[in-house]
């Protein structure tokens, strides 16, 4: 069947729609721990940039598990696919012209090697929200570590299934000293150059 597939050639190119928008397209991928605050401070960053007039679109764990990715179980391959998935979409929204805000536990080092393969390194911007088990647990707006802990959900990343840090993430938020509006200064001040299209 792949040796039908013949991608269709558009005129109009990425370079078309980043000049259109007057800045570069990348990917923004928050992991962390459930309850780290990963969706907090990308919607406090999607914000900022949204003022400055940057088209974005953010992705997140729980609405992409209600849609395209409502088949998928929190087994580690369906974690796998799950992340695949949005590292496809996100690529698709990248060659859109958009900087797109992904925030997912991600929690295997291999996924996210896959992510960056997907949306090229130059793309990616990889922001590790650490946050300590503890503090995610006294958290636990959601009360997944509860039902973790009486062993009502399965497979939850730092109880019953491993997290894998990132060893040198392009940004680390400590969100235990850290306020959200620190975090989000940061991560604007890093990603400030890549937005220039003059850098790309």
């Amino acid at each position: 069947m792949q040796k039908n597939i013949k991608p269709h050639t558009y005129k109009t190119s990425v370079d078309d729609r980043r000049a259109a928008n007057q800045h570069n397209s990348f990917l923004l991928w928050f992991t962390g721990l459930s309850g780290s605050g990963k969706s907090t401070i990308a919607n406090a960053v999607e914000i900022e940039l949204q003022r400055q007039g940057i088209k974005t679109y953010s992705l997140d764990g729980d609405n992409v598990r209600k849609g395209i990715n409502k088949d998928l179980s929190f087994s580690p391959e369906d974690r796998t696919e799950n992340i695949r998935r949005i590292a496809e979409i996100s690529n698709l929204m990248i060659d859109a012209g958009l900087v797109v805000l992904a925030a997912f536990v991600s929690p295997y080092k291999k996924d996210r090697d896959n992510i960056r393969n997907i949306v090229k390194d130059v793309n990616f911007v990889e922001i590790f929200v650490n946050t300590s088990i503890g503090e995610c647990e006294r958290r636990d707006v959601k009360g997944l570590y509860q039902k973790a802990r009486t062993g009502e959900i399965k497979n939850m990343t730092g109880i019953s299934a491993p997290y894998e840090a990132p060893i040198n993430p392009d940004v680390e938020i400590k969100t235990e000293t850290e306020s959200v509006e620190e975090a989000v200064a940061r991560i604007l001040k890093f990603i400030e150059p890549r937005l220039n299209l003059k850098n790309e």
